[in-house]
């Protein structure tokens, strides 16, 4: 294959016709990560963001050619399940992918973000056999109460992701378990924002995706949450109830791995002055901090500019780089014999950043920042 050749991300889930999860959130997901989506569709539903009104389930021997066509003639690097609708679809689809070799996400939905039961007591209990195949599964926490709980499943050796979204509490925390004792966990402020449709979908798909371009299972998780986290934050507000959120939003910063071009800061000498200069060239300005000389813009397609008053302005130019392996990133450069003004270290403003002088004297700003990149907490 060409090198080019992106990650073959095959989705095994039922449609939503309001767009806000199920294979649209999961082809909108593996499309801005860079993947390719197939899809393998169990069901159709009548939903929007008030709830579901309808489900019209696939014949199962319907799902199980949609899956031989795909491997058969493209290939997989990933699968993702979601809905399967009944338990004569779950078996068959086991049966089905014992076959492939490839990483398999587990999203076990059985309610929908409106209440809709999305899964009778037959097909969970056929869930067992999914879960099992599965490189990782990802229950909310009513759906890993509805599956016997977390002991009852690490007990069979099954990987779990648990999300924590359905906690009380300003932190929502989720938790890795891949082998008897081996655990992490991630908190994060919880985002205030009715539009949540589809937030289980879109985090197993963007970790199938992950797995399917090679990343490893703890790089592919983290990308996964700050994408979520952005589409969240990104979400077009559409809906009456609980709406979709912003995939097509979700820009270059969440998708790279390796390092990413995406700000400059320039100096100024009259603030007033250069923040209408650049208004009017269309930049749209979203941190305006005039005691500490500093703006910041944003362009169209997600990448930030900012200005910093200073009397020098030939010394207060800095070029920053993302990655979000940062810390590797300058012990590999400090080997070859780069000589860093700043180690890396957690700033007040939210970024992780090390500095460095390019050969010409020019600083270098190597950083990572996450959400914090385009969302930080003092945003216009």
């Amino acid at each position: 294959m060409p090198h080019n050749t992106p990650a073959r991300i095959l989705i095994i889930a039922g449609s939503d016709s309001g767009g806000g999860a199920g294979i649209q959130a999961d082809i909108k997901t593996v499309t801005m990560l860079g993947g390719h989506a197939m899809t393998a569709i169990t069901a159709i539903t009548a939903q929007n963001t008030l709830g579901v009104d309808a489900v019209h389930m696939v014949p199962t021997q319907m799902v199980i050619d949609q899956i031989a066509a795909v491997v058969s003639d493209i290939g997989v690097d990933a699968v993702k399940i979601g809905m399967i609708g009944n338990a004569a679809t779950a078996h068959a689809v086991a049966d089905s992918l014992s076959q492939l070799s490839c990483p398999i996400i587990f999203d076990p939905v059985m309610v929908a973000t409106s209440g809709a039961v999305l899964a009778d007591a037959d097909t969970i209990a056929a869930f067992e056999r999914l879960m099992r195949l599965a490189t990782l599964t990802t229950p909310n926490l009513p759906e890993l109460q509805a599956l016997g709980g977390k002991d009852s499943l690490l007990g069979q050796r099954i990987s779990l992701l648990i999300k924590g979204g359905h906690a009380d509490g300003d932190q929502i925390v989720d938790e890795l378990y891949v082998a008897p004792g081996q655990s992490e966990s991630w908190s994060d402020a919880r985002i205030e924002t009715r539009s949540t449709h589809g937030t289980g979908c879109t985090l197993a798909t963007a970790i199938a995706t992950g797995l399917g371009q090679g990343m490893e299972l703890v790089p592919a998780i983290e990308r996964a949450r700050v994408f979520v986290r952005l589409a969240l934050l990104d979400a077009p507000g559409l809906g009456q109830g609980h709406g979709p959120m912003g995939h097509q939003a979700v820009r270059e910063d969440a998708m790279v791995a390796g390092p990413s071009l995406n700000h400059v800061t320039v100096g100024c000498r009259n603030y007033a002055a250069s923040v209408d200069f650049y208004t009017a060239l269309g930049l749209q300005q979203i941190v305006d901090s005039p005691d500490n000389g500093y703006a910041r813009f944003e362009m169209p397609n997600g990448v930030t500019f900012s200005i910093h008053q200073h009397d020098d302005c030939a010394t207060s130019t800095i070029v920053y780089f993302e990655s979000k392996r940062l810390d590797a990133w300058v012990t590999e450069l400090t080997s070859q014999g780069y000589v860093f003004e700043q180690m890396p270290q957690d700033e007040s403003w939210g970024w992780r950043e090390a500095r460095l002088l390019d050969p010409a004297g020019n600083m270098v700003c190597l950083y990572h920042a996450g959400e914090n990149r385009r969302y930080p907490a003092w945003r216009i």
